[in-house]
């Protein structure tokens, strides 16, 4: 099931770039976390259903727009199907991996391959704030075990004369409100558990309260310049040498893409 297939250019500036990332929204999610920005399509109420076939002619026209990569946000459930559609498949540009990070290793590896850049969340450290968001306390270990094996399979990272990822791991982490503390958890397992010189990692202070959230008070609001502040300093003083930040300015619904079925047929 696919709502969009179009250039983006709301990702990293190493996914984005000049011409754009080649973005295949897939409807549904895995993990299904209760403040996603993209709620739209991730409890998988739209979307047009699309053959291995089709998605191989989706990831052509897309390639044939210029944009710098093929981008698949939300993938990791159509695991099998889109294998089958890169199977063999020489697009002449990166296949982006855009996941929540909670995967099983199993599957990463019947994609080895398959792609060349690994974009996944580390989204908690914190067991309960897993449960409590994402019904998943068992979310930081699985997390970590995932991107131990993306790591495996791309090794360091490695960009190309534009700036633009053509191999590698970024992790991307959102700070979420109220939980700092979770966020120096993650760059802590990532300084412990991963070569932290040899990956990217993208701080991100977009989070914008949306819909739903009644049963969630401390999440009805955007991060704090403080607390953004306190996370932004205990990176610089870690390990993580590669990346990026965003500052609290970057809230809001403008790079929420229309999931109008654009690009699909």
């Amino acid at each position: 099931m696919v709502c969009r297939a179009a250039p983006h250019f709301g990702e990293e500036p190493c996914i984005s770039g000049a011409r754009g990332s080649g973005a295949v929204f897939f409807a549904g999610c895995n993990l299904r976390c209760v403040f996603c920005q993209n709620y739209e399509i991730s409890r998988g109420e739209a979307g047009e259903p699309v053959s291995a076939r089709g998605l191989r002619d989706i990831f052509l026209r897309l390639r044939d727009t210029g944009v710098h990569n093929i981008n698949l946000v939300t993938p990791t459930h159509f695991s099998n199907v889109i294998a089958e559609a890169l199977s063999g498949l020489d697009l002449g540009v990166p296949v982006v991996w855009n996941s929540s990070g909670y995967e099983r290793v199993e599957t990463l590896r019947g994609l080895e391959g398959l792609v060349q850049v690994y974009m996944p969340d580390f989204k908690y450290a914190d067991p309960a704030l897993a449960a409590r968001y994402s019904a998943a306390p068992d979310y930081p270990e699985a997390a970590l075990a995932a991107i131990k094996e993306m790591f495996r399979q791309t090794g360091p990272f490695q960009m190309d004369a534009e700036g633009i990822l053509r191999r590698g791991v970024l992790i991307r982490h959102l700070i979420l409100p109220g939980s700092p503390e979770n966020s120096l958890r993650v760059i802590d397992a990532i300084e412990d558990h991963l070569p932290a010189g040899d990956i990217l990692f993208s701080l991100m202070s977009q989070y914008t309260p949306m819909p739903g959230l009644e049963d969630y008070p401390e999440l009805r609001r955007p991060v704090s310049a403080t607390e953004y502040a306190r996370c932004a300093s205990y990176l610089d003083f870690s390990a993580i040498q590669n990346g990026y930040t965003q500052s609290p300015e970057s809230a809001g619904e403008e790079m929420i893409p229309a999931f109008d079925g654009t690009g699909v047929k």
